[in-house]
């Protein structure tokens, strides 16, 4: 039986939900079970949804949920790898959810079109957001705007990117610290973030070229004293 009542997300998928302009024809790339999609289609947040995915199993779910909620004339589902399913101009927001960094990047590079002035990337990275960070500056992508989300005791940043075709070659600084600093839940992706920091310190020698660099990060979130 069919709802009108839009479904409960995860933090990761309504800090990317968050992150959708309202009226967008979005596409999420990897969709698994279609909450998202659904919620963006139900909410009214989206004016079209196409939802994607590279499995028969997920996208079958993804269907079943269209239909639990009523939706099945707003979100339309495909079957296929990456941005191979999208056409350019199809939508003009695309969400790339729950994946790695590398992943990501390996997607969004095999369809050059992606850079279209104004066209909108919401990206969920699972693993390594500064590398992400990086690839997107050094593509032309603006990094407009951030979210933090803690699932599971972990917490993760939704990244929304619009591409100008302006190129910047940020250091390593700006990709660990992104557009998150004055954000609900920064101290504890800051806490995170120097854990991971204080490893990479661990496994550094004294004359190792990057350990300065390390340290400096390290300041920066007020991990370690002068």
């Amino acid at each position: 039986m069919a709802t009108a009542e839009a479904p409960r997300l995860d933090p990761r998928l309504a800090a990317a939900a968050a992150l959708v302009r309202p009226g967008a024809a979005v596409a999420d790339i990897g969709c698994d079970h279609g909450k998202l999609a659904v919620f963006l289609a139900v909410s009214g947040r989206a004016r079209r949804v196409i939802a994607a995915d590279l499995r028969p199993g997920p996208l079958q779910t993804a269907a079943d949920n269209c239909r639990r909620y009523g939706c099945e004339d707003r979100v339309e589902l495909r079957l296929g790898d990456g941005l191979s399913v999208l056409s350019p101009g199809e939508a003009d927001t695309i969400v790339l959810a729950g994946i790695s960094a590398k992943t990501t990047i390996d997607i969004l590079a095999a369809a050059p079109w992606v850079k279209t002035p104004g066209l909108r990337l919401i990206c969920l990275p699972a693993t390594k957001a500064p590398v992400l960070r990086r690839w997107l500056w050094e593509q032309g992508f603006d990094i407009e705007e951030e979210r933090l989300a803690l699932a599971a005791g972990r917490w993760y940043a939704a990244i929304s990117a619009v591409y100008t075709g302006e190129v910047r070659r940020p250091g390593w600084e700006a990709c660990l610290l992104g557009r998150w600093e004055e954000l609900p839940g920064a101290a504890g992706y800051k806490a995170q973030l120097a854990g991971k920091l204080t490893k990479v310190l661990r496994g550094l020698g004294p004359e190792s070229p990057e350990r300065e660099l390390a340290e400096s990060l390290a300041r920066r979130l007020g991990q370690q004293k002068e």
